[in-house]
């Protein structure tokens, strides 16, 4: 890494801050893609329950998907988080069912959350929920898939952007 030029003439009276992140002079456009799509009968607290799961699943999973830890001005540290978007839908039963064929197809990282797990109160039980059904019988609520912009755009045709 080079090191840049020391100014010269007059020291400012306050230290400039530097970012250390590049300079962008248009938005970031991915060529990846984060998306969940949950059905759309859910009631508010299950939207957004089954969208902090099925997210933790793309992360625990998909390093390359999270960013650098935060620190504020004062040096206090954050955890880090994704690098880039999530993007919510919503959609049918059937629309659902059509997403989840197309991400296994495709083989895209997925993580599923069905309507049992609403009933179950730990991990062990929830694995056990869904490893008693078929995949073809699973009733989903919800799903999150990370792969290329135009492979999950695909598996996403039929939903809409969540409200």
């Amino acid at each position: 890494m080079n090191a840049e030029p020391l100014p010269t003439g007059p020291l400012p009276t306050k230290p400039a801050r530097v970012s250390t992140e590049p300079a962008r002079a248009e938005p970031v456009r991915f060529d990846t893609k984060i998306a969940v799509l949950l059905r759309e009968d859910l009631e508010p607290w299950q939207r957004l329950n089954v969208t902090a799961f099925l997210v933790s699943g793309i992360g625990a999973s998909v390093p390359e998907v999270i960013g650098e830890p935060y620190e504020d001005a004062d040096g206090t540290g954050y955890l880090p988080m994704f690098r880039q978007p999530v993007l919510v839908f919503e959609g049918t039963k059937e629309t659902l069912t059509s997403a989840h064929t197309k991400a296994l197809s495709r083989a895209l990282p997925r993580a599923l959350f069905t309507s049992d797990l609403f009933s179950t109160g730990n991990d062990r039980d929830n694995r056990a929920a869904v490893r008693a059904v078929p995949t073809a019988e699973l009733d989903l609520v919800g799903l999150a898939v990370y792969g290329p912009r135009n492979a999950v755009d695909k598996m996403l045709k039929g939903a809409r952007m969540h409200p």
